[in-house]
């Protein structure tokens, strides 16, 4: 069974999935994190973030590898864990235009199906996971939530790094990353057809995942059934 968690940024995306592949037992693919690597490697560059030559450039050499032996994966950007570099503010700025650039979304989108090939039990989050790379998944989730609550949630996250945080600036960020994805030529943002929305504004992470994983087993009771 494939679980697609779609939504843009600050709705819980990453938190949900992998908390629900821990219920299930199932692999968890990030693929938000796959995204903030070639965004770090092109920072490394100092690559030009609105050159879409530069960045593809970047994109093809970056060796993006998880390890599904631990949890969650650990991932890896040409042989080095950069996991815990890829939520700081710049990566993500970063991969926010590296997420409109046809080519590489192209080269993403193919290593995210090999890896679903791979991996048959798998919950998978993006902005185009049920509508691209796994359109035919069993289970299609949309999480959405206020900008406002999204920028609250990724301040908290980033003071707990201890970042400084001008909330305002973020909400403006997060409004215009989806202004971006909802309009880019290239698996936009949308509701995959057929796909649960859930509003994550008041809900807690707790329900959210209870809601996903209850609906899974139900799936997973009626396959055993027939």
């Amino acid at each position: 069974m494939v679980i697609t968690i779609d939504g843009p940024a600050g709705t819980g995306k990453s938190t949900v999935a992998q908390k629900v592949a821990e219920e299930l037992a199932f692999d968890f693919l990030d693929t938000g994190a796959m995204y903030r690597a070639i965004g770090l490697a092109a920072l490394r560059r100092h690559a030009n973030l609105e050159d879409e030559r530069e960045l593809t450039y970047v994109a093809r050499l970056a060796r993006i590898a998880f390890d599904f032996s631990v949890r969650p994966p650990a991932i890896t950007l040409n042989g080095e864990p950069v996991g815990h570099l890829l939520r700081a503010g710049d990566a993500t700025r970063a991969a926010s235009f590296v997420a409109v650039v046809p080519a590489v979304r192209e080269l993403l989108v193919k290593q995210q199906q090999e890896i679903g090939a791979s991996r048959p039990n798998l919950v998978t989050e993006g902005r185009d996971q049920g509508t691209v790379v796994f359109p035919r998944a069993e289970l299609k989730f949309y999480l959405d939530a206020t900008p406002a609550e999204r920028a609250r949630r990724r301040a908290n996250q980033l003071r707990g790094r201890g970042e400084m945080v001008d909330i305002a600036m973020l909400q403006k960020q997060i409004m215009d990353r989806d202004w971006r994805d909802a309009r880019r030529a290239v698996s936009p943002l949308m509701v995959p057809p057929g796909a649960e929305v859930i509003d994550t504004t008041d809900m807690p992470l707790e329900g959210v995942v209870d809601c996903i994983v209850g609906t899974a087993r139900q799936l997973q009771k009626g396959a055993v059934g027939t």
